[in-house]
């Protein structure tokens, strides 16, 4: 479990070390609460972070293939309190 400025998430992995609270903090904005899942991951020692809904959770992998450097640190955490986006009205 990681307590964070911006709530409560789940580690679901954490490829060589990735997870760094401070960066986290820093770079997570409201945009991401509506995620249940946020992919985490370092580019030339930038964080990168990419939110996933339960319906496309199966595309991560193809995701860290694909768009990570190779080998490349990375974490996968899951929102305990993801909030739905508010529809315009």
């Amino acid at each position: 479990m990681i307590e964070s400025e911006h709530g409560m998430f789940d580690m679901i992995k954490n490829y060589r070390d990735a997870f760094v609270l401070d960066d986290f903090n820093q770079l997570y904005v409201d945009y991401f609460n509506k995620y249940m899942y946020i992919v985490g991951d370092y580019v030339a020692g930038k964080l990168r972070l990419k939110g996933f809904n339960e319906q496309n959770f199966n595309t991560i992998p193809d995701y860290i293939v694909e768009s990570c450097a190779p080998n490349c640190a990375y974490y996968i955490l899951k929102n305990n309190e993801p909030k739905e986006e508010k529809g315009s009205e």
